[in-house]
């Protein structure tokens, strides 16, 4: 079905079919609601291109990448983020732009695409320490969402982040309780703002109970399993050992679970692990009973949240910047236990 054919349906000449569908205020609610409601009952949806000429807009949401060997983008994170991201543009009409560029022509690409209006918004990824992103689209006057923040910017803007700080302080704690005082923290690169959060996290936790905090027992790099089984090896060898480790990612804490069991340690009863879980469609913690006790935040959810807020940005460049703090659940798995005794 065409616009023509439903605008005949309903009586409405198409410019007034097109006004309702596209948001435009000029069309009473009442009128919007009936266009809304026969657009779906003869499944009719516009074509990107038809929406675009009507609007005015792209109708496309870009996502940047840079590829470099050590940043965080390269995780399988990013896919169930865009996942959930994708059905809302789907939703609503949208597109995506994946572009994929050099580290060295992230710039030059965001304003290439602000030139050729190739994008109504761009979600950035993976804010990281000395971020210069969001400063460029304030410039660029291109509406963005953060999915994160940034903790040296100064300026506002809108972000979708989970609450890091106050889950890795939370899962430190839990540990305590449990007995635990050497805590290791397995920790993603600590240029990344979400590891700079969760160390904080950590520290305070430390800090509040008097426990010292041990340089020997924290390491920062890609969240890779080998990363994870080196790091727990090389920390399980020490005098003092960690009896439980906190861990920023299911695939590190993998890594570190097999370090354990290779010096013959039993997970939960010799040595515990808490770990970042995003929840990830195709990569579960375990069934009905989670192996890992985890602080866990869907991925998948936050790409729909920051979708949403980016088309409302893009609907309303007037509003006031949004802010969605997403709390972490802290799930308890097979994976802890009481600090061992001695």
């Amino acid at each position: 079905m065409n616009l023509k054919q439903l605008s005949d349906i309903l009586g409405l000449s198409p410019t007034t079919v097109s006004r309702a569908l596209n948001g435009y205020p000029e069309v009473s609610e009442e009128t919007r609601q009936r266009v809304l409601a026969a657009a779906r009952a003869h499944n009719y949806r516009p074509s990107a291109r038809a929406k675009a000429l009507a609007t005015g807009r792209s109708m496309a949401i870009g996502h940047v990448m840079p590829i470099s060997s050590q940043h965080e983008m390269m995780n399988p994170v990013f896919a169930d983020f865009v996942a959930g991201a994708a059905e809302v543009y789907a939703r609503e009409g949208y597109e995506m732009l994946l572009s994929l560029v050099r580290d060295d022509d992230e710039e030059r690409s965001y304003r290439e695409l602000a030139a050729r209006g190739s994008v109504d918004g761009i979600i950035v990824h993976a804010p990281r320490r000395g971020e210069r992103r969001i400063r460029l689209l304030h410039e660029l006057g291109l509406p963005f969402v953060v999915h994160g923040r940034a903790s040296d910017e100064r300026a506002d803007y809108n972000w979708v982040d989970v609450n890091n700080r106050r889950a890795f302080r939370r899962a430190t704690r839990f540990l305590l309780d449990l007995g635990h005082r050497r805590i290791a923290l397995v920790n993603g690169i600590e240029t990344m703002d979400f590891a700079i959060r969760r160390r904080a996290g950590y520290l305070e936790a430390l800090a509040e109970a008097g426990v010292p905090a041990d340089p020997r027992l924290m390491r920062a790099d890609e969240m890779t399993e080998v990363y994870g089984h080196d790091s727990a090896r090389e920390m399980l060898a020490l005098e003092a050992p960690p009896t439980a480790f906190l861990v920023s990612s299911m695939i590190t804490a993998i890594g570190v679970r097999r370090a354990a069991e290779e010096v013959g340690l039993r997970l939960g009863r010799d040595v515990s692990i808490v770990t970042h879980d995003d929840d990830l469609s195709y990569f579960r913690n375990g069934g009905d009973e989670p192996i890992f006790t985890a602080t866990r935040s869907s991925v998948r959810d936050a790409g729909r949240i920051a979708a949403e807020v980016l088309i409302g940005v893009i609907r309303n460049p007037g509003a006031a910047p949004v802010h969605r703090m997403l709390e972490a659940e802290l799930i308890v798995g097979q994976s802890t236990g009481p600090a061992p005794a001695g």
